[in-house]
């Protein structure tokens, strides 16, 4: 596979926005096939091929089977900094990790089966630049939000709403890999997230206070007799 025809999938999403992945298959009724399986040894697969078992059982995506790429990655495009391959490469990495590291190789060679919206296999080098470009737009975002919420922008009304917004799209993308959230821990997360988005807001406003007043106290503590 080459690489650069990796990057340019990326890089080159659709015009229009999509409220959504497309036609999507239904989800797994079995709770145990939404993460890998912890027997990391082949079985031959029903077509004779050696297809590693915990690959076969494998299915957070399942809910957008039969996506197209293109279609999700337009979707997280307009919402997010990260892309379709990113975002599965980086939760394939968490969810095949070993003791002695992440199974790049097995990831790689098996990502149209463990993907749906992923048609070709990856190089293990291809699987950790994925995962390098994830967690630096993850950094980049993550710093830019917590200068928005620090900086007095924002209203504490506003962020509140601000926060609303972002928490249903990290929502949506965890329920898209299987996760079932319950009301009650949706509404307990989203009320800790605002709990603590409001802590950061009144504790960064207290700090600028003091700053200011060190500021205007340089000038105050002169001695106007001093020479």
């Amino acid at each position: 596979m080459d690489d650069d025809s990796v990057e340019g999938s990326d890089d080159d999403p659709g015009e229009d926005g999509d409220d959504g992945f497309g036609d999507a298959g239904p989800a797994s009724d079995d709770p145990a096939e939404t993460t890998a399986a912890a027997d990391p040894e082949s079985e031959p697969a029903a077509d004779g091929s050696e297809t590693p078992a915990d690959v076969r059982k494998y299915a957070r995506f399942k809910k957008v089977d039969g996506a197209q790429y293109d279609r999700v990655n337009d979707f997280l495009r307009d919402r997010t900094y990260i892309t379709a391959r990113e975002w599965a490469i980086a939760r394939l990495c968490a969810d095949f990790r070993t003791e002695t590291g992440v199974e790049m190789t097995k990831i790689g060679e098996n990502l149209p089966e463990l993907v749906p919206f992923m048609t070709d296999t990856y190089t293990p080098q291809a699987v950790n630049q994925a995962r390098s470009s994830f967690e630096d737009k993850i950094r980049k975002s993550g710093a830019t939000f917590l200068y928005g919420a620090m900086s007095g922008f924002f209203t504490a009304e506003e962020l509140d709403e601000l926060m609303y917004e972002v928490t249903e799209i990290a929502k949506f993308l965890l329920e898209v890999e299987g996760v079932d959230l319950s009301v009650e821990e949706e509404m307990e997360t989203e009320e800790r997230i605002s709990s603590v988005m409001r802590e950061v807001r009144e504790a960064s406003a207290d700090l600028r206070a003091e700053e200011l007043a060190d500021e205007e106290g340089i000038g105050s503590d002169a001695d106007p007799d001093d020479d």
